[in-house]
């Protein structure tokens, strides 16, 4: 089996090295260069073909983001990004995720870097693994919809039911794929909760970046808020995302406890605290790595909810969704594009015109 060619890219020469290191431990990893700025990882890539590329967010002579977008442009290959866990890092990552990233993974500092060898190395490889394995059409086509995406917002008559509940999960490529789909509900759209896998300090930007674009008001949740129609409300990157009805109102609960499926959030966790209103909920399992909420998919369509994955060919990863679909817990499957509309045709059903579209189509 040949080798996954990675080419590092960092303009520390510490990092640079261990990184390599960690990377060649891997048997089924060759790194074959390393480059200190975009010029030289621009000239090493012509030479050597790699098929991944960790980049560092901050380099001299040019930055990453512009350097990515201008690889994006004349020649699309998977890029891992290397970013701090601060504010500016957070806002960095998301652009890149905009840009053509494929993923991210947060950089401590050399010293932590070197206390944390294994634990790293093990999130390294995996996410360079990953990246290797996404289809270059996946990719253009997820770049495509990046940075060309349908900004139309969709007409909505308003909801045929009340507390009716639109759920998602994703992960890796999830990002934009959320937006792509926020960017056409309208303000009058039934309430949004989302889990995405991310950092804590990635999560509360995320939103707010989110809210600038979107006709819907998105925030990341809070621990005992109600939900609204015409909101969007994202799990934190540290805390479980899950959903209580008192009193005739849905209200987000928060919980600090293991992880589930590896995440904290989970996507599990969220999905499986609605199959009490399942017959009031459409839940949609997005692009990502792993098999998180696949299962609690399939629980809550047999408790009635609709249930719907992206399909294969428009998922950076086909992971969750491929998951679900080998449970066969979806009652449908769409490409991303489709997807915003197909959540409000069904949302603006009566009780009754929806269980009977839902009959058809189990």
């Amino acid at each position: 089996m040949n080798k996954i060619k990675v080419l590092v890219v960092d303009d520390s020469a510490t990092i640079r090295n261990i990184l390599t290191a960690l990377l060649a431990q891997d048997s089924e990893i060759q790194v074959v260069g390393e480059a200190e700025d975009p010029y030289d990882a621009r000239e090493k890539i012509k030479q050597l073909n790699p098929d991944v590329l960790t980049l560092d967010v901050e380099m001299p002579k040019m930055d990453g983001l512009t350097f990515l977008s201008n690889l994006m442009r004349l020649r699309p290959m998977p890029v891992v990004m290397l970013s701090t866990l601060t504010s500016r890092g957070a806002d960095t990552t998301l652009t890149a995720l905009e840009t053509g990233a494929v993923d991210y993974i947060t950089k401590p500092d050399v010293e932590s870097l070197i206390a944390q060898q294994d634990s790293f190395k093990e999130l390294l490889v995996s996410k360079v693994k990953q990246a290797a394995g996404i289809h270059l059409k996946s990719l253009k086509l997820s770049n495509t919809l990046a940075i060309k995406p349908d900004l139309s917002v969709l007409p909505f008559a308003g909801s045929g039911r009340r507390n009716h509940l639109i759920a998602i999960g994703a992960s890796t490529g999830g990002t934009e794929a959320i937006k792509s789909i926020l960017l056409r509900l309208p303000s009058t759209c039934p309430p949004v909760v989302i889990t995405q896998h991310i950092p804590a300090t990635f999560s509360a930007r995320f939103a707010s970046r989110l809210n600038a674009c979107c006709q819907m008001a998105v925030q990341e949740a809070r621990h005992g808020q109600k939900i609204y129609a015409g909101n969007v409300y994202i799990a934190p990157g540290d805390r479980h995302l899950k959903i209580e009805q008192k009193n005739g109102m849905l209200y987000c609960l928060l919980e600090d406890s293991e992880e589930v499926n590896r995440h904290k959030p989970s996507v599990e966790v969220m999905f499986d605290s609605l199959l009490p209103y399942a017959g009031n909920v459409q839940a949609v399992l997005l692009t990502g790595m792993g098999q998180d909420g696949a299962q609690a998919m399939l629980a809550l369509k047999q408790q009635g909810a609709r249930t719907l994955i992206q399909d294969k060919a428009t998922s950076l990863v086909w992971g969750m969704p491929g998951k679900a679909f080998a449970l066969n817990a979806q009652t449908e499957q769409y490409p991303l594009a489709e997807i915003a509309g197909k959540l409000l045709d069904f949302a603006s059903l009566k009780r009754d015109e929806m269980q009977e579209a839902l009959n058809v189509r189990q």
